[in-house]
């Protein structure tokens, strides 16, 4: 059951280029959440008599297990995130109801995440709460604008680390950091060579509309089952 929740700006860390992380700490803890889902927020004053004044959806990138605060980050495109960029600012009030969404990982077989910049949240939390004894592997394609937009890498590294069946490959357009990343965009071409047992994994893809379409036509073309293919696609 959603809830709505008045939440304290307690933190906003600036990523460069128009990219925002955002913790809030709400006024008690938060319902509980599975990983992929989102929340709503809104930067309108709310009366919980009233009516749910316009708001915009964001993934959950933190934890399930961390109830005391939330996190998501986003990207200005548009009025909503452009007021966002212009108005929040640490000690601020603002509103979130959650959760919503059924973008949600079964985690029993192969996994392939595509993530493309902010996408990546809503993969964090899955990937915070992976186990270390997981059998079955998780792939991870993570790509962003510049290596400096990689900003969940110490998260995915982190895990990786934790995770032995968690491999990871990063991509950038604009330049690469020694060979550890990838040039270009997110690709299935580039990651299916190291799937273990394609036919046999579930996908999903989180990222810019573009990217959205061209993953989930490759993977279609490779005659993966549509069952198998999962795209956040509430924007």
């Amino acid at each position: 059951m959603a809830q709505k929740l008045k939440c304290v700006v307690e933190r906003i860390v600036n990523h460069g280029e128009q990219v925002y992380t955002v913790t809030l700490k709400p006024d008690r803890l938060v319902p509980r959440f599975r990983a992929g889902q989102f929340l709503h927020l809104t930067v309108d004053p709310y009366d919980p008599s009233g009516f749910w004044p316009e708001s915009r959806v964001f993934s959950i990138a933190s934890p399930p297990a961390a109830r005391e605060r939330v996190t998501i980050t986003y990207a200005v495109h548009g009025p909503f995130t452009s007021r966002m960029e212009r108005d929040l600012v640490e000690g601020r009030q603002v509103w979130i109801k959650m959760p919503y969404g059924d973008f949600v990982i079964e985690a029993e077989g192969d996994v392939v995440l595509f993530a493309g910049g902010t996408g990546m949240t809503a993969f964090t939390a899955f990937l915070e709460d992976l186990p270390p004894g997981r059998c079955r592997s998780v792939t991870v394609a993570y790509g962003a604008r510049t290596d400096r937009l990689l900003i969940y890498r110490d998260v995915v590294e982190r895990c990786a680390q934790r995770v032995p069946g968690l491999d990871v490959s990063y991509f950038v357009e604009a330049g690469t950091d020694a060979g550890r990343t990838l040039a270009g965009r997110v690709s299935v071409d580039a990651i299916w060579p190291k799937l273990p047992r394609p036919s046999g994994a579930t996908y999903y893809i989180s990222g810019p509309p573009s990217m959205l379409r061209g993953i989930g036509e490759d993977l279609r073309s490779r005659d993966v089952a549509p069952e198998a293919i999962h795209i956040d696609a509430w924007e």
